[in-house]
């Protein structure tokens, strides 16, 4: 019998220490970077380098945070790049005929959840992958991307517009950045405070069992894509502004760094586990090792494999994770 409770005690201190590891230990790696990137480049410390940082990582960031609803919900979305592409075309040919800000920014957020819309339709309502779902939706709205802009980049002329990515709040934080909280505050309160945030979980957790229980889960695998979509407005209007064109060519690539983000986070990639703050650390972890490998002089070559190897690593934590649970 004492055996018997030893061995008890002793699950629930492994149950309590992975848990303890997938809350918290994202955090310690992230402190642990700061440390030594802060020892290795004097740089690293100064305010401006902090700040950079900071506005590098605003769009990704905000693609990761509208990535951690799909993911969390069971699925992918692989157009989010080309969805900031279409965000910038029309902001480049709604400026150029009308010269409205607002009308421009508000029009391609509504053209991106439209589309986030579709791939959620398409993936609810005929059950089909949302890789290959995404997949096939990154090709076509790339496609509108150009037909929009006519195949060409643009100067914008909007002083208006160019302050959304450029401009700073008291002379010292980037606008972007600030974008980037308000963002994360409202995906914190949605995911972890609203009855939409419980349906995702319970969807992305067991779809089947979600269903038995009454949850709608059409409507929120379509809920989770729209969301993702709007996210990838707002990241296109602050690419768009930072950048001061309008260009159909940008975003190749950056579904990449959100699914980092999220995976490295601990956002599950079998679904119904993710956090915001998570989200927020792993894509600050992403933006430390390009701005320390920089700093370090280390090619952007390494870079990538770093991203990469990184993934793999989040995975195989996340699947060793499932597994014990």
């Amino acid at each position: 019998m004492a055996g018997s409770a030893g061995k008890k005690i002793l699950g629930m201190d492994q149950i309590e220490l992975s848990l303890f590891t997938r809350r918290y230990g994202i955090s310690f790696v992230m402190i642990l970077m700061m440390v030594i990137l802060a020892v290795v480049s004097p740089t690293f410390r100064t305010s401006g380098n902090v700040m950079s940082i900071l506005l590098q990582v605003s769009i990704n960031g905000i693609l990761a945070l509208g990535m951690v609803f799909v993911i969390t919900a069971g699925g992918i979305d692989l157009s989010i790049g080309s969805m900031l592409a279409l965000t910038s075309a029309m902001i480049g040919v709604i400026l150029a005929k009308t010269g409205n800000v607002f009308l421009a920014c508000v029009v391609s957020i509504m053209a991106t959840s439209f589309f986030g819309f579709l791939n959620g339709f398409l993936v609810a309502q005929f059950k089909m992958f949302p890789f290959v779902v995404t997949l096939a939706t990154q090709l076509v709205i790339r496609g509108i991307a150009y037909i929009v802009s006519g195949g060409y980049s643009q100067s914008l002329a909007s002083s208006t517009f160019m302050k959304i990515g450029q401009s700073r709040v008291f002379g010292i934080i980037p606008f972007p950045v600030i974008i980037l909280l308000v963002v994360a505050v409202i995906a914190y309160i949605i995911l972890h405070n609203t009855k939409l945030g419980r349906y995702i979980y319970a969807v992305g957790g067991n779809i089947n069992a979600a269903t038995a229980s009454g949850v709608n889960v059409y409507w929120t695998q379509i809920k989770s894509f729209v969301i993702s979509g709007a996210c990838c407005g707002i990241a296109g209007i602050i690419m768009t502004s930072r950048i001061n064109a309008a260009q159909p060519n940008i975003g190749v690539g950056y579904e990449t760094d959100a699914i980092a983000a999220c995976v490295i986070g601990g956002t599950s990639f079998a679904g119904g586990v993710a956090t915001i703050p998570g989200t927020v650390i792993g894509i600050i972890i992403i933006g430390l090792i390009y701005n320390g490998m920089n700093l370090i002089g280390i090619s952007t070559y390494w870079q990538t494999i770093t991203k990469g190897l990184l993934i793999i690593g989040a995975v195989m934590i996340d699947m060793f994770m499932n597994k014990r649970r």
